[in-house]
């Protein structure tokens, strides 16, 4: 039978560090390295049909709080599916997630790309479970890939942070070059980033999983940990001198990652199956909480929260992002526009056009138009949109554009009402 060595030759894979610009340790040199990581990672060799990997395993039990957050406990499933659009997950137990992250020898992935750290979190019994894959040399890695098989077996589906554009496909990408089936193409995947770029965008300038964590989750990270750039040439430097003590701040970094992950999913989880509940303290996350519901097709949880939002004490301390106000305002007057409820609708496209709205101006026009036949009220919200529009204009690239957009149906509306008020005011008694 021939040796993992020239079995991974077969394939393409280089051995050791030979492909990672690094010097091969010699047989004392990675004795010691093992040695050196069991005593500052408090971890263990595990012996596997392919080799040996390192494993570092943590137990955080029940009810551990990270931040702000408990994990484990109950956690509503139903809005996640929805979101997804996986029925089947409303089926699934929390026991049957994986949380995966992975720290790897480059940022930009591809066949030469390696994950030296995998870390997969997984709740049983209430505990969180947290299991790091370490690849003290490229040589390990079918052991490390066939623990992590083991690991996903009892899962049913995946959680990940940006893992559908790199972890999953690194991974599937490593499994391919050994000729192993994928464990993991058939289960649901929620990747949290494209959820938390939904739901804080319009208010935090970063949806990076280390500021969701203190904005959202209300936790910091202590000085051990390292940024994630740094990681590759950390791992780089490792396999180049067997320090040990340069992986110990990137243990810690995705350890931190995977529980501030299941912390985000409990959270999100919990927003979309009951937003009301929920303690909401910003207008803008619950006006964006409503517009993921409208995209979702359920108008009215979005109904509800927009107007939840804009009852909201702190736009009446007018202390709030305008954009928000504004989205709230427009979104809400235009399902009560759908559902043919216009005095409903009026009022909002009025506060918004107190905010000098342009769209707004151009409903209002549209309403007295077609709606009442009042064309004098038409034509002075006309008249006041085409105002607006031209001091717009003079403000930059973005007035310029809007100008090019609406004028001409503008200038179109104005001599169409400027007809009919003439066609009236002569008409006989």
């Amino acid at each position: 039978m021939p040796s993992i060595s020239k079995k991974l030759k077969s394939l393409g894979v280089k051995i050791g560090a030979e492909n990672l610009t690094s010097q091969k340790k010699s047989p004392s040199s990675q004795h010691k390295t093992s040695a050196d990581l069991e005593k500052l990672l408090d971890g263990k060799e595990l012996n596997t049909p392919y080799g040996d990997i390192f494993l570092v395993e943590n137990i955080y039990e029940h009810p551990y709080k990270h931040g702000s957050e408990m994990l484990a406990g109950t956690v509503p499933l139903d809005g996640l599916a929805n979101w997804v659009g996986e029925e089947r997950i409303n089926d699934l137990e929390l026991d049957s997630f994986a949380f995966i992250d992975t720290e790897t020898t480059g940022l930009s992935g591809g066949a030469g790309t390696y994950a030296f750290l995998i870390g997969v979190g997984r709740f049983i019994n209430q505990d969180f479970h947290l299991t790091q894959l370490v690849m003290r040399d490229p040589i390990e890695e079918p052991a490390q890939l066939f623990t992590l098989e083991n690991l996903l077996a009892p899962c049913d589906a995946v959680v990940t942070f940006n893992g559908k554009s790199f972890d999953l496909p690194l991974l599937k990408t490593r499994y391919i070059t050994h000729r192993w089936p994928v464990p993991f193409t058939d289960y649901p995947h929620f990747d949290l980033l494209h959820l938390a770029r939904g739901l804080w965008r319009d208010r935090l300038a970063s949806r990076t999983l280390g500021n969701l964590e203190v904005q959202i989750i209300g936790t910091a990270r202590t000085d051990d940990d390292i940024p994630g750039w740094a990681i590759p040439q950390l791992y780089f430097d490792y396999l180049d001198t067997g320090d040990a003590s340069l992986l110990k701040g990137v243990i810690y970094h995705n350890a931190m990652d995977i529980i501030s992950l299941a912390a985000l999913f409990n959270r999100m989880a919990r927003l979309l199956s009951n937003p009301f509940e929920e303690e909401i303290k910003h207008v803008a996350d619950i006006i964006a909480l409503g517009k993921l519901f409208e995209r979702l097709g359920d108008h009215v949880k979005a109904r509800r929260l927009y107007g939840y939002g804009l009852e909201h004490d702190e736009i009446n301390a007018d202390n709030f992002p305008e954009s928000a106000l504004l989205d709230g305002l427009t979104r809400l007057a235009l399902i009560y526009k759908r559902d043919n409820n216009y005095p409903a609708a009026v009022p909002l496209w009025e506060q918004a056009a107190r905010h000098n709205h342009l769209p707004s101006y151009v409903e209002l026009a549209k309403y007295y138009e077609h709606k009442e036949k009042n064309y004098s009220t038409a034509s002075d919200w006309t008249q006041a949109a085409i105002k607006a529009l031209m001091e717009s204009s003079n403000r930059g690239l973005s007035g310029s554009i809007l100008k090019s957009r609406y004028m001409p149906e503008l200038e179109h509306r104005m001599a169409r009402l400027q007809s009919r008020l003439v066609k009236y005011r002569d008409a006989p008694d």
